[in-house]
């Protein structure tokens, strides 16, 4: 079975981008294109993985990733945040002490071979 892996970004070409991407390679991908729509899958669906873009409207992808760690069952999804916000952000979020730094980090735009390199290391 494949694993499912779900690709969060409020900019629906990134999305697109981003789930063909995973598709092409035998990964099952679901979309969500804001933080609440984001929390609501992964409540329903449990993916295997989670990529999750820092900024959106109505729930910024910072506040989603602290809901998901959080939470005792969610925070075993592993977490690869996919932004354009500077490398400065990836130091901020992995010296947050209410949560975990994430497992993975990708700078957009993102490369094909990046991202799949970022989950077979996740996901095995």
């Amino acid at each position: 079975m494949a694993k499912k892996i779900l690709v969060v970004d409020d900019e629906p070409d990134v999305v697109t981008y981003l789930a063909s991407v995973l598709r092409d390679s035998g990964y099952e991908a679901l979309e969500a294109f804001n933080g609440e729509e984001a929390m609501e899958k992964v409540l329903k669906e449990h993916p295997d993985l989670v990529t999750l873009d820092i900024t959106m409207p109505e729930m910024t992808g910072v506040k989603a990733y602290r809901k998901m760690k959080e939470d005792p069952v969610l925070s075993k999804i592993p977490v690869v945040i996919v932004t354009g916000v500077s490398h400065e952000f990836k130091q901020f979020i992995s010296t947050r002490s209410q949560v975990p730094a994430p497992e993975g980090y990708l700078e957009k735009p993102v490369k094909p071979e990046d991202l799949l390199a970022e989950v077979r290391r996740l996901l095995g």
